[in-house]
């Protein structure tokens, strides 16, 4: 008898990275969502619908749309923009709390809390900044987001993944996150279990992603409600009690800051580079070569503002062009286009220097060559869908170790 596949619901999806990434695995995607409310033209959304069907996908902003549209579901899954999560009020009447209207974070919350049946399964990712964000109270967002997970009954654990320590292309560091509803054996598991052991090597991240052994953590408590969080957590502090991993169980927090383990195979920026099929478009205008050694060097030099102050202006100098026996750095959403930057890739090749092609952003982030291609769809808009998505490999590697533990 075929093994029963995990429902996931699949919010803020991109262009399916997520999807991509757990379906190799024992999970089956339901539903799925993808607003880009800024934009008239739905581009991701149609990628998204191109690759994987209109069936079971939906293309509305998640705030207005209803929990009961929702499908019941195993696992709920997104990358969701990094906002401000501050609590804007309290409501009597409903589950007692109301973010800042058009944060994403609390349509995930207001999904949890409608749901009768809550999924048992969070994956979620982030920029590592809002472990640390807002500068004013460092880590009061992270807090806020664990606390409300934990008032609906979830226990989590959260892990800093840069890709490339664990072999794959890029260097692109993101906040994963799991949780596990209180009915799950992860989260008896995890109750029950040395913490630290839990870090170490018994979590499914550690299992995922294996660091060095840690021999301490700090821990503490979230008992306050979360108005009172988004208030006066952190206060005034310079750093987050949040290091780059940890666990959250009734309210107790167990943070430590950890480093990768791994002696895999490594792959590096050469080995995903197109070669004789470049279209010239690609290649630097010899005009703009100055512009780009500018751009990307050192400089001390003094400014304007529009108001006519002067200040004295200074940036460090940036590998020129990118080193093609390392992982990339990390792509960025303005690396389409033919202008000069200081951010986008350049090589180095046989014809000369060049940026990067769509087919090699989409391979740097492990997806299948030609994924964004569409008619109407341009190569900046292209290069721009990989600057926000997530590397699939990590996804994937995370998703076979949860499947293996939900089903063991």
């Amino acid at each position: 008898m075929a093994k029963k596949k995990l429902k996931v619901v699949e919010l803020f999806a991109g262009v399916g990275g997520f999807r991509l990434g757990l379906e190799k695995s024992d999970f089956e995607v339901v539903w799925s969502n993808q607003w880009e409310p800024s934009t008239k033209l739905q581009h991701a959304s149609m990628i998204y619908e191109e690759r994987f069907g209109l069936d079971k996908h939906s293309n509305a902003d998640i705030a207005e749309v209803p929990t009961s549209k929702i499908p019941s579901h195993d696992v709920l899954v997104g990358g969701f923009p990094c906002q401000d999560y501050s609590v804007a009020t309290t409501l009597h009447n409903s589950k007692g709390l109301q973010g800042k209207k058009g944060v994403l974070w609390w349509s995930i919350h207001r999904i949890l809390s409608e749901k009768k049946r809550k999924p048992k399964y969070l994956f979620l990712e982030n920029v590592d900044r809002l472990l640390k964000s807002p500068a004013s109270q460092r880590g009061r967002d992270f807090a806020i987001m664990l606390q409300s997970l934990n008032e609906l009954g979830y226990a989590v654990e959260w892990r800093v993944v840069n890709a490339a320590d664990y072999g794959m292309p890029q260097r692109r560091r993101r906040v994963f996150f799991l949780g596990y509803y209180k009915n799950t054996k992860l989260y008896k598991d995890l109750k029950k279990s040395r913490k630290l052991n839990w870090i170490n090597d018994k979590g499914v991240l550690a299992q995922a992603f294996p660091i060095q052994a840690l021999d301490q953590y700090n821990e503490f408590s979230m008992n306050d409600d979360l108005v009172k969080i988004s208030k006066s957590f952190n206060k005034n502090g310079k750093v987050s009690p949040f290091a780059n991993t940890g666990v959250m169980v009734d309210g107790q927090v167990y943070t430590s800051k950890s480093l990768p383990d791994y002696n895999g195979p490594r792959m590096v920026l050469s080995d995903i580079i197109q070669n004789g099929e470049v279209p010239e478009e690609f290649f630097l205008d010899n005009a703009d070569v100055k512009k780009w050694e500018y751009l990307k060097g050192s400089k001390k030099e003094k400014r304007k503002t529009k108001d006519g102050f002067e200040y004295n202006y200074s940036e460090g100098g940036m590998i020129y062009p990118d080193p093609l026996e390392k992982p990339s750095r990390t792509v960025i959403t303005g690396e389409g286009g033919k202008s000069p930057s200081r951010f986008k890739h350049v090589i180095e090749t046989d014809r000369g220097l060049r940026r990067l092609t769509p087919v090699e952003l989409e391979r740097l982030n492990m997806f299948p060559d030609n994924h964004t291609k569409l008619d109407g769809i341009s190569d900046a808009k292209r290069a721009f869908f990989m600057g926000n998505a997530l590397v699939v490999g990590v996804v994937e590697r995370i998703g076979e170790v949860l499947a293996k533990r939900i089903s063991s």
